[in-house]
């Protein structure tokens, strides 16, 4: 059974970074996407970050471009979101998902292309 760990978030001031980290349990990774997502009072769960684990590709939503960046640690069967120069809009609870999309057609941009999830950690991000 495949089970995800997330964590790492917390409180930092705009400007700061993160670190968060996901630890994949109970399959091989090497045939998988990972994403990160993100979910925001009053807003849907968005994609953040995602990284197809055959091909090494990375992809990002417009607004965390150049600020953060998604790796695996194959060894820990763990994938990192480092996150820096951290803005109040990035506050929301960051969620880690495991899954098959279909990455040419923009499937791993979807919440339902991910078949398990993290807990999900909070950052918080004060101005």
């Amino acid at each position: 059974q495949v089970r995800l760990e997330d964590s790492g978030g917390g409180l930092v001031q705009t400007g700061g970074s993160l670190r968060l980290s996901c630890v994949f349990s109970g399959g091989t990774l090497s045939s998988w996407s990972m994403g990160w997502f993100r979910h925001a009072p009053g807003k849907e769960r968005l994609f953040v970050a995602g990284i197809n684990l055959a091909s090494g590709a990375t992809d990002y939503t417009d607004s965390v471009k150049g600020r953060f960046t998604i790796s695996r640690d194959d060894a820990k069967n763990t994938v990192y979101l480092q996150m820096n120069s951290l803005k109040p809009e990035d506050t929301a609870v960051y969620y880690c998902t495991v899954g098959t999309p279909i990455w040419r057609n923009g499937g791993h941009r979807e919440t339902s292309k991910y078949s398990s999830w993290g807990q999900g950690t909070q950052v918080t991000v004060s101005s």
